[in-house]
Order: C-alpha cells, then sequence, then structure tokens
C-alpha cells in the first residue's frame, strides 16, 4: 500500500493537534501503520492499538513498529475493528481513522484494493458506531474523507458527536478540495472551519504544510 501525501498530511494533522489528555488512542484500519508512527513520534506518552484486517498489510506495520524507536507503544491487531471491538477491554481518549474511501463507487479487480479503498468490510455508518463504542466519555475522533463524504459522515454522526472542527483539504489553490478531516466530539461545540492548501502557485509546498510535515519528511 503506497504512502499518500494526505495521509501524511493527516497523520501530522492529528499528532498536533492531539489534546494532552490523550494517553491511549486507536488507529482504525492502520495500513503499513504510517498514521500510529506519526502519532508516536510526536506524542510522547501515548499508547497505540492499531488494527489492520489485511494480513499482508498488519505484517508489514508490526514490522514497521518493531524497527521503530517507539516500539514499546505501538500494537498491532491484525482483525476487524468489529471483531476487535467485541473483545475490547479498554475506551479510547482518542481514535484516528483513514476509512474506505470510496463506498458505492466503481471497484477494481485487486480484492485486497477493494478491502482497502472500499466499504466491503466497514460502511462509514459502521465506523461511527465502532467509535462510539470506543471512545470515552470525553474522548475525540479524528477521521479523514473524502470531501465529497463530509455532509454524509456528519449527518451519520449526529446522534453520537459534535463537530468540533471542519478542515478542507486541496492540492493547489486552484483545485477544489478533495480531502476532509473531521474533528468529533463528545462534548458540544461550536464548529470551526479551516482550510489546508499543500503546493503554492509556484509548485512548492506551502508554509502551513512545511509546518505540519516538517518533523517527518526528509526534505521539504
Amino acid at each position: 500500500m503506497k504512502v499518500c501525501t494526505d495521509a501524511c498530511l493527516f497523520g501530522a494533522w492529528s499528532a498536533f493537534h492531539s489534546p494532552l489528555t490523550t494517553h491511549h488512542s486507536l488507529d482504525i484500519g492502520t495500513g503499513t501503520g504510517v498514521l500510529s508512527l506519526m502519532f508516536a513520534q510526536q506524542n510522547q506518552d501515548v499508547e497505540i492499538d492499531a488494527v489492520e484486517i489485511d494480513t499482508t498489510a498488519a505484517g508489514q506495520a508490526k514490522e514497521n513498529f518493531q524497527a521503530s524507536p517507539w516500539k514499546e507503544r505501538l500494537n498491532i491487531y491484525n482483525s476487524s475493528i468489529r471483531e476487535f471491538a467485541d473483545r475490547a477491554k479498554t475506551n479510547y481518549d482518542l481514535i484516528i481513522s483513514n476509512p474506505p474511501f470510496y463506498e458505492n463507487d466503481l471497484k477494481s479487480d485487486d480484492q485486497k484494493r477493494n478491502l482497502a479503498l472500499h466499504s466491503a468490510a466497514l460502511t462509514l455508518e459502521g465506523l461511527m458506531d465502532i467509535a462510539d463504542i470506543l471512545l470515552k466519555d470525553d474522548g475525540n475522533f479524528f477521521v479523514l474523507l473524502p470531501h465529497h463524504r463530509t455532509e454524509n459522515c456528519i449527518q451519520l454522526s449526529r446522534q453520537k458527536f459534535f463537530v468540533k472542527e471542519k478542515i478542507f483539504i486541496q492540492q493547489t489553490s486552484r483545485h477544489n478540495y478533495f480531502r476532509s478531516i473531521l474533528w468529533l466530539s463528545r462534548q458540544p461545540a461550536i464548529t470551526a472551519q479551516s482550510y489546508i492548501t499543500i503546493m503554492n502557485d509556484a509548485g512548492k509546498y506551502t508554509d502551513e504544510f512545511i509546518a505540519l510535515l516538517k518533523d517527518y519528511y526528509l526534505y521539504l
């Protein structure tokens, strides 16, 4: 599974905005573990449970965790999130997820890619239900979505969470928004809205992108 720029941006944003009260975090659909690794790097006291249904990806995540300086705080579970939730013995201060993107869209012939990119294993509504089960009463939930799914996700979460912030992401100022980050909370909140542009008109990374990613990228 390739590491996408928007996923790295989400990982950096999540790590930076993690509340100080976060001590136990859950990464739903961790893939090869990039989000969890970024989170562990930035938050030195947080233990992270990472769940991945695909066996090959989970194996790669385990290798990546073991090779990192934060291996003692990173746990990988090769399981569906539903099975994990059924046997979970704890609730989490923070949940992060880069979930299946293309629910109801055309699928490829590659079943592993389908599982990673589509809702065959978990729908967006199912993700909201799982987060509701596993999140503490004062917890927070960060989720990365295709921009066109933003309002759908807000509607699905309405009975469970409040929207603390919406962040819209675009490649350049000339492009439409293509990803959104939602900060969901159990606590009532007035929704803030912000924007991130990845590259400027000269084809260089923007200052805001560099500020978020400089601790993770070798060259910016």
